[in-house]
């Protein structure tokens, strides 16, 4: 780490930066400054359609990988807690939002009412199959972006419940742990944490990533001044009408002209209660974003990353003082961190071909909500009625919970809800 570190430094004045930094710790502490927060409708679109996205993804690699491709939604239920949709939303009430994504029909229980179960349509089929080719193509690339981000933590090793937090924002596959680390033994492994949780841990460190990518812009975004002191400056842009008062432009000059610690080297000599300090704070979030396909995440998938990345109490307040950086979105009732420098409006200055294959995914999701709304669907679903009941499967799985009423108009009442079987054969 740090022979990358003063091996590069002589070419881009980071070792200088360094030196700088323990003048500047004596010379600035925390300032009490706090940036109003001013909705960006711009963003807020960006962010609004990325749940349904995202729920309606990993129900579609939920169901095509069973061994039928077809589930029963007491089935899908017990995933619920992943997709992030509202707890007063029925999950059968939501999937059925897109008929042209998720496909129903339903068996008799043994006591000859019906079930729904939902497969994939051809579309959905043909795009998931994309994905997976998109996956396997860029497999290398999606092994460094996971390399990276446990580069960030102090111990090299996140919980799976961490990176399952954010596996989507990442485009890592939603069984990554058996389909994509178990193709890289030589970088990751399996270990027993502290606290008997499992966790990912990486086994070799590579130089050649742990350069930030404030750092690589560095020819593109800063002054030379800036490059050989090692102060590097972040990209900042605010919303239309944003109004910074005087004394808030003055701290955030002299802010940015503060020594860069890469979120890739330790911060030990750092003190937690300076801006330098905050500055890499900024640093380690900025590049965090730029490790997610879409440069956003909810705020509450970095909650607990305070240990890992070794940082101080109330850490994200930094996405609240710095909001030329970040913008928080308040949209879909949680709050998402976005990277203001990755969008130009609503379009991605960088996109991921993952996040193309999504772009095309949300255009069927809104193409089957508008189809649906206008009654597209009504007649096929009562022209499979008659069929459908005279299908029985048996269901091996089984569970005491009582199932619930689903308020949908659909006319499986009895399984419409999220509840599962009371009584399966």
């Amino acid at each position: 780490m740090f022979r990358w570190l003063f091996g590069k430094g002589r070419n881009c004045g980071i070792v200088h930066g360094f030196q700088q930094g323990y003048i500047y710790q004596q010379k600035f502490g925390l300032v009490n400054i706090k940036l109003k927060w001013v909705k960006d409708r711009t963003l807020d679109a960006v962010v609004a359609g990325q749940r349904d996205l995202k729920a309606a993804g990993i129900l579609v690699s939920i169901i095509y990988s069973s061994s039928e491709r077809c589930l029963p939604i007491y089935h899908l239920s017990r995933h619920r807690g992943q997709l992030g949709l509202p707890q007063d939303l029925k999950l059968s009430t939501f999937i059925r939002r897109y008929p042209n994504i998720f496909v129903e029909s339903h068996f008799l229980d043994s006591g000859g009412s019906p079930v729904p179960c939902f497969s994939l349509s051809p579309e959905a089929l043909k795009l998931h199959s994309e994905e997976f080719n998109i996956l396997q193509q860029n497999q290398l690339e999606l092994r460094d972006r996971l390399c990276k981000l446990l580069m960030l933590t102090r111990d090299r090793v996140l919980p799976l419940q961490t990176i399952d937090q954010l596996k989507w924002d990442m485009g890592l596959p939603f069984d990554y742990q058996h389909s994509f680390v178990l193709n890289h033994p030589e970088r990751f492994s399996f270990v027993r944490l502290p606290d008997d949780r499992v966790g990912l841990k990486l086994l070799f460190w590579d130089d050649k990533l742990a350069i930030s990518e404030l750092q690589k812009n560095t020819s593109l975004q800063q002054n030379e001044e800036d490059i050989k002191s090692g102060s590097l400056a972040f990209p900042i842009s605010f919303t239309r009408g944003f109004g910074l008062k005087r004394k808030c432009m003055e701290w955030l000059k002299e802010w940015q002209k503060l020594p860069y610690t890469s979120p890739y080297t330790s911060d030990s000599h750092l003190d937690p209660r300076t801006d330098v300090s905050e500055k890499r704070i900024v640093g380690v979030f900025h590049e965090l974003l730029h490790l997610t396909l879409h440069k956003q995440t909810e705020r509450k998938n970095v909650s607990n990353l305070r240990g890992p990345l070794a940082l101080p109490q109330k850490f994200t307040k930094v996405f609240e003082r710095h909001p030329g950086i970040f913008y928080i979105s308040k949209k879909n009732d949680t709050q998402t961190v976005v990277l203001r420098e990755a969008y130009n409006g609503q379009e991605l200055l960088q996109n991921h071909p993952l996040a193309n294959i999504r772009e095309e995914f949300a255009n069927l999701l809104k193409k089957g909500m508008l189809d649906r709304s206008r009654g597209v669907y009504k007649k096929r679903t009562d022209s499979n009625l008659g069929e459908g009941l005279r299908k029985e499967v048996c269901i091996t799985e089984k569970t005491n919970q009582p199932s619930s009423q689903d308020e949908s108009d659909s006319m499986f009442s009895e399984y419409d809800s999220d509840g599962p079987l009371q009584n399966p054969c």
